[in-house]
C-alpha cells in the first residue's frame, strides 16, 4: 500500500491510497472465505468451499464488491497513522480506481483538528477571590454561633429588624379564607421576607398587643389578599457574652475565645478556598481562550454534546428518572434540552485546541511514564489490571488519543503554575496556598482539586468500559 497527504482548505487534507493488485488480492481470497460460509454449495460443508469454485459459481464481482467494503476502512486506518492525521469526523471516501479489476486507488477527505496558537499565554493572569476571610466575615460566624446560644427576651420598645414577634395570622381573598395563611402563635424574625414584601414593612414600628391589617400579594400568587395581624409577644435575642469562661462552658473543643476565634478563621478560610479551588479551572480556561479567537468546529462541539447528552440521560436514568419526566418538570423540549448544553460544549472545544496550543509552544510530550500513570488510574476505575487496559488502547488505537488528553492535563498544570492569580482589588494571591501546596515542598503537583473536570474540556479518550470490550 502507498499513500500520500494533500492540504486542503478548511481544516481538511486528503489521502490518496494505492493498494496494489497482488495485496488486494489477499481481501479478495478473504472476501469469498466469508461468502463461503453464507452460500450453500452441493458437497462442500458450511464455509469450506474454496475460492476457485466460488469465482466459477458466483463469478468474481461479488467478492471483489466484498473485499472494498471490507478492506477500505482498514487501508484508511493504516494511511491515518502512517501521515499522523488528526481525525476529528468520518471521512468521505472516494473510489477512484479498482472497482473491476487491477490495483485499488482510493481519496479520503478527511477533517482535521485545526492547530491553533495562543498569543499572551505566558502572561496569563485570572481573578480569583481571597480565600483569607475577613474579619468582619470571622465576627459574623462567631455571632451566627452566639445566636444559637442567646435567649428571647420581652421588649417594650417598637419592633426593630431582627427582632422576633409571635403573631396570629388571618388572610382572605373576596371573604374567603386562603389556604395555608391562616395561623396562630407563629414566632417569625422581623427582616426574613416571608409571606409578602409588606410584611417586614408593616411589622418594624409595632409593638406587642397590636393589630395590622393590609392588603398585598402573598409570595408564590399573582392576586392581592387582606391580612390581619396580631402580635400577641414582642421580643429580641440576647447573646451570651463571649468570654474564655463562656467558651470552655458551652463549646467543649475551646478553652478561650482566642482559640475559638482561630479555629472559626481557619474553617471559613477552608470553606472559601474550596470555592476558589472549584472555580480555578474554569476561570484559567476561559481566560486562555479569552485570548484568541477561537472557532469551535462543528463536528467537534456535536461530538462532545452528545456525550454530554448521553451522559446527563445515564444520570437520570440510575435515578430512577426518564429524560421525558425531566423535560416535563423543567419545561423543556427536546430542542431546548440539546441547545442548553450546547455553549457548554462550544466552549469545551475551544479549551481542547487552547491546551493543545499551549503544550505544543512549552513542547511538552506524554512519556511512557504519563502513560503508565494513566493505564494504573483507568485500571483502578474499572477493577482490570493495567496491562489489560494498555492493550486494549493499543488494539483499538487510542494511544495516541490518550497521550493527547495527557499532554492538555499537563499543558493545564502548566499554566495553573504560571498564571497570575489576583484578588478583586489586584492584590497577588498565594499560588501554593491555591494549589495545595506546602511551601516546604520540593515538587511542583498539583492536588486533585485543580484536575480538569469533565466540563471543562472534551475527552479524547472512550470509557474504558467500551475500550475493553
Amino acid at each position: 500500500m502507498r499513500s500520500s497527504l494533500e492540504p486542503l482548505e478548511g481544516n481538511k487534507v486528503k489521502l490518496s491510497v494505492n493498494i496494489d493488485e497482488d495485496e488486494f488480492d489477499r481481501d479478495i481470497d478473504q472476501a469469498f472465505r466469508k461468502i463461503a460460509r453464507e452460500v450453500r454449495l452441493p458437497g462442500f460443508r458450511a464455509g469450506k468451499a474454496p475460492r476457485r469454485v466460488l469465482e466459477a459459481r458466483i463469478g468474481l464481482a461479488p467478492a471483489r464488491e466484498q473485499a472494498l467494503r471490507d478492506s477500505i476502512p482498514t487501508y484508511l486506518a493504516r494511511a491515518v497513522r502512517e501521515h499522523d492525521v488528526d481525525l476529528i469526523a468520518t471521512p468521505e471516501v472516494e473510489i477512484t480506481g479498482g472497482t473491476e479489476s487491477g490495483a485499488v486507488d482510493f481519496d479520503a477527505t478527511c477533517e482535521v483538528r485545526p492547530e491553533v496558537t495562543v498569543p499572551g499565554y505566558g502572561g496569563l493572569r485570572v481573578e480569583l477571590a481571597n480565600p483569607e476571610p475577613t474579619d468582619e466575615e470571622v465576627s459574623n460566624a462567631l455571632s451566627e454561633q452566639l445566636r444559637r446560644h442567646g435567649s428571647l427576651t420581652d421588649i417594650e420598645r417598637p419592633v426593630a429588624l431582627g427582632d422576633y414577634v409571635t403573631l396570629d395570622l388571618v388572610t382572605t381573598r373576596d371573604g374567603e379564607e386562603v389556604p395555608a395563611l391562616n395561623t396562630e402563635d407563629w414566632s417569625y424574625e422581623v427582616g426574613q421576607g416571608w409571606i409578602a414584601d409588606e410584611l417586614d414593612e408593616q411589622l418594624i414600628g409595632a409593638a406587642a398587643g397590636d393589630t395590622l391589617t393590609f392588603s398585598a400579594t402573598p409570595k408564590g400568587t399573582e392576586e392581592p389578599a387582606d391580612f390581619q395581624i396580631s402580635v400577641t409577644k414582642a421580643q429580641e435575642l440576647v447573646l451570651p457574652e463571649p468570654t474564655d469562661e463562656w467558651v470552655e462552658e458551652n463549646l467543649a473543643e475551646f478553652d478561650s475565645v482566642d482559640a475559638w476565634r482561630a479555629a472559626t478563621r481557619e474553617r471559613l478560610q477552608a470553606m472559601k478556598l474550596n470555592d476558589v479551588r472549584q472555580q480555578l479551572v474554569g476561570k484559567v480556561t476561559e481566560a486562555l481562550t479569552g485570548l484568541t479567537d477561537i472557532e469551535a468546529p462543528e463536528s467537534l462541539v456535536q461530538s462532545d454534546l452528545r456525550r454530554r447528552v448521553e451522559a446527563t440521560v445515564r444520570q437520570l436514568q440510575s435515578q430512577g428518572i426518564s429524560v421525558e419526566q425531566w423535560m416535563a418538570v423543567t419545561g423543556q423540549d427536546e430542542a431546548s434540552f440539546i441547545t442548553a448544553m450546547k455553549g457548554a460544549s462550544e466552549q469545551a472545544v475551544k479549551v481542547d485546541l487552547a491546551l493543545r496550543a499551549v503544550a505544543a509552544a512549552e513542547s511538552i510530550e506524554a512519556d511512557e511514564g504519563d502513560l503508565a500513570a494513566e493505564y494504573d488510574g483507568l485500571a483502578m476505575q474499572s477493577g482490570q489490571k493495567a496491562n489489560q487496559i494498555r492493550k486494549a488502547y493499543e488494539r483499538n488505537d487510542l494511544v495516541p488519543q490518550l497521550a493527547a488528553q495527557v499532554r492538555k492535563q499537563k499543558a493545564l498544570d502548566w499554566l495553573l503554575h504560571h498564571v497570575e492569580l489576583v484578588d478583586p482589588a489586584g492584590n497577588a494571591l498565594d499560588r501554593d496556598l491555591i494549589l495545595g501546596h506546602s511551601h516546604d515542598d520540593e515538587t511542583d503537583e498539583t492536588d486533585e482539586t485543580t484536575e480538569p473536570s469533565d466540563t471543562a474540556e472534551p475527552s479524547d479518550t472512550e470509557d474504558t468500559e467500551t475500550v475493553l470490550t
